[in-house]
């Protein structure tokens, strides 16, 4: 053994063991890194914005359920519009084949079902199929327009809302154009000649 090996074992810091350096594992903290956030941070952040764009699209969805919830009603109204003028116009075709085909003098139906079951012939005549709903209420109590002379000469319906269809009508429902409401849509027949009934309409 020469000198230098036995200097070495004479000196206290060879036995001493060199200082352990720490490993990076999974779990231990790292240090922050200057300009970037912390994962934690980043994930509020993302969560914010998340958020927030989910009330974007519940809002978008809002609006989008309203403007068709108003086509849906605006087109369940046309389609109950053209179902009257039908009705309509099958009460006036009833109206002025009663009072046409009347036995002696003319006269007009007292009530609707009159039109439905016409008593005056040894063989009851049915000028209508039977006595057909009001689409705008729902109902079969129909405003009715007094005939000279006694009965109705027309029906209309007792609906006080504002029409969608303000023109282009047929011919025979020409003076409906304008009308601010249903109640101004009179289905009447009136004979060549006689003037229109004015007088206010009754109940069945």
């Amino acid at each position: 053994m020469n000198a230098t090996e036995r200097t070495r074992l004479t000196n206290p810091d060879f036995f001493r063991r060199p200082p352990r350096i720490p490993i990076q594992g999974r779990n231990s903290p790292r240090p922050p890194v200057k300009g970037v956030a912390s994962p934690k941070l980043s994930m509020r952040r993302a969560g914010g914005f998340t958020y927030l764009g989910l009330m974007v699209v519940v809002a978008l969805m809002g609006f989008g359920l309203a403007a068709y919830g108003e086509l849906y009603s605006h087109a369940a109204q046309r389609e109950k519009e053209r179902e009257l003028l039908f009705i309509g116009g099958q009460f006036r075709d009833a109206i002025a084949s009663y009072y046409n085909r009347s036995p002696g003098a003319k006269v007009y139906p007292q009530k609707l079902e009159d039109l439905v079951e016409d008593k005056r012939f040894p063989m009851p005549q049915h000028h209508l199929r039977r006595v057909y709903r009001d689409p705008m209420t729902e109902s079969i109590d129909w405003g009715m327009v007094e005939a000279p002379g006694g009965g109705f000469m027309g029906v209309y319906s007792r609906s006080e809302e504002a029409p969608i269809k303000t023109g282009n009508f047929d011919a025979p429902d020409a003076a409906f154009e304008g009308a601010e409401r249903y109640t101004k849509w009179t289905f009447s027949y009136s004979p060549a000649g006689s003037g229109p009934a004015v007088a206010p309409a009754k109940g069945r």
